[in-house]
């Protein structure tokens, strides 16, 4: 007898495992559900909260497009933010004033940590470029006064 039950609540227990991983699947986020807006004074400067908000906890996903040229000045954020590059290559440096010598490039598909409270700046100088960050909010941008 025990041994008819122990196999009875082994098969509920497979069977429901099943039929619950048939019921879940991924639902991805498509690039055209993607809300782009321009901050004020950056007309170069396109962005987009892929996961998330500014003023939400938890993880976010934000998304910015940067058009030749363009560059968003020293800033920092209350957060450690992942960047990945998706397309061209942006030009990143730390420190409170922008300054070329002291820039890195960061080509396609490559990361980098800005840790938080750590002022940088950002500049596409060579071509458009795309990058993503992810970081825990809830988050903010806050430019340096100079």
């Amino acid at each position: 007898m025990r041994k008819l039950i122990t196999i009875i609540l082994m098969g509920i227990c497979i069977f429901s495992g099943v039929a619950f991983a048939q019921s879940i699947a991924p639902e991805p986020i498509l690039p055209s559900a993607f809300r782009w807006g321009w901050p004020p004074n950056m007309p170069k400067l396109q962005e987009a909260w892929v996961l998330g908000g500014e003023e939400k906890p938890g993880h976010y996903i934000f998304r910015v497009k940067l058009a030749s040229g363009a560059i968003i000045p020293p800033h920092t954020h209350p957060d450690e933010r992942n960047t990945t590059v998706l397309t061209g290559t942006i030009y990143v440096g730390f420190g409170e004033t922008l300054d070329e010598s002291k820039v890195v490039a960061v080509p396609v598909g490559a990361l980098y940590v800005t840790p938080a409270h750590v002022p940088h700046y950002i500049w596409a100088k060579e071509g458009d470029a795309t990058y993503q960050e992810a970081g825990v909010g809830p988050t903010r941008t806050s430019f340096i006064k100079k």
